[in-house]
């Protein structure tokens, strides 16, 4: 089931320190794969979708390839900065993710807005 604003994407404590998780959020648009980072107490999240060709980044769902600080697309290997999601390789380059905005309250992440 997709978490839409009514309900958490998920408990902070289910994410990983710095490492990227993916969720399934119902937004607008249609239910979408989210890609959640923790950063301390606080995440930022994208739509699980390269801007190159509109694939999903991870190789298995909630799987992603990293090299160091970067996320690195499965399809076509554009690597994308976790600070802030732009690509900095690759087909895509100088593209970002595309951002969607969560906040955490009582211990979950949720959709803002």
């Amino acid at each position: 089931m997709a978490a839409s604003p009514q309900t958490p994407l998920c408990r902070l404590d289910e994410i990983a320190e710095g490492e990227p998780s993916a969720v399934e959020a119902s937004l607008p648009e249609g239910t979408e794969s989210l890609i959640l980072l923790r950063r301390g107490g606080s995440v930022c999240a994208w739509r699980n979708v390269c801007p190159h060709a509109g694939r999903r980044l991870d190789w298995a769902p909630g799987q992603f390839l990293r090299s160091g600080d970067t996320l690195i697309c499965a399809a076509h290997g554009a690597s994308f900065r976790l600070a802030d999601g732009l690509c900095i390789g690759g087909p895509c380059r100088g593209q970002q993710l595309q951002a969607v905005s969560v906040r955490v309250a009582d211990g979950a992440v949720w959709l803002d807005g």
